[in-house]
């Protein structure tokens, strides 16, 4: 059995003629048909271009958006039939990882109190002296400094905001993350940093990922396999080298023609 399998998930959204109508004239199909099978321990790279359909995929996974049709089973469960009280619950085992660090933390809390809120979702009486060792651990794990902790997120670069975020994510005891574009707005040389911390991550936690990007050359490195989306539908999919040096869709080799060359 996958950890992670998805049935032939559609995300369609209406659309309405004007503010009153409540007609529809037509539909977005930004997720349509995408069926795929995850392993334990492995790292989905997804690529495609902007509105592609990348990010409304990762939310209907993550039942922040309901498909329309189909099925999301993590570990044999079928989450798309989760009332919202258990998909709370369900939902410690799945965290995500935005692209803007910035937007994605609260500028109102500390990095303190944005882990405490975290591990207490998963551990609600935890506190004092267990508290802060959960909280110098998680620190360290992402190569934060733990004098800062009682910052806020406007006193920290990019790259430590980021790793704040991953220390958020982390902090539920999560089994899948799925990261939408972590890196598109940090320098490259900080790039490479969080990308090695995330390969590191999964090895010493055993975690699934999917990590989702525009970049191909970004997703080559990280990834195990690769699913290349366009127009909501996965057209190609393989091993990450095999995809690189034989593309079999016009759309993947559209995608590394792009890619940057020196020369």
């Amino acid at each position: 059995m996958s950890f992670l399998e998805l049935q032939d998930i559609k995300t369609h959204f209406p659309v309405r003629k004007g503010m009153l109508s409540k007609k529809n004239t037509d539909t977005v199909k930004a997720v349509d048909g995408i069926s795929l099978k995850i392993q334990q321990g492995e790292i989905l790279g997804l690529v495609g271009e902007s509105g592609c359909g990348k990010s409304t995929l990762s939310r209907t996974i993550m039942q922040l958006i309901p498909a329309t049709s189909g099925g999301v089973i993590l570990e044999g469960q079928n989450l798309s039939t989760l009332p919202s009280g258990q998909i709370r619950k369900r939902r410690l085992d799945f965290q995500m990882i935005f692209q803007d660090p910035y937007a994605s933390l609260n500028p109102r809390m500390t990095v303190f109190s944005t882990l405490a809120e975290a591990i207490r979702q998963r551990h609600p009486k935890l506190s004092g002296e267990a508290l802060d060792e959960m909280m110098e651990k998680l620190m360290s794990r992402v190569g934060l400094d733990l004098r800062s902790i009682r910052k806020y997120p406007h006193e920290f670069s990019g790259g430590q905001r980021q790793r704040i975020a991953i220390a958020r994510a982390l902090a539920t005891e999560p089994k899948l993350i799925i990261a939408d574009e972590p890196v598109s707005a940090l320098d490259v040389s900080i790039q490479s940093q969080i990308i090695n911390l995330l390969l590191q991550l999964r090895k010493e936690l055993n975690l699934t990922m999917i990590f989702i990007s525009h970049d191909l050359s970004v997703v080559r490195y990280i990834a195990d396999n690769i699913a290349v989306m366009h127009l909501g539908k996965i057209v190609e999919y393989g091993e990450a080298e095999q995809v690189f040096n034989s593309p079999q869709h016009p759309y993947t080799q559209t995608l590394l023609d792009a890619i940057p060359q020196i020369g």
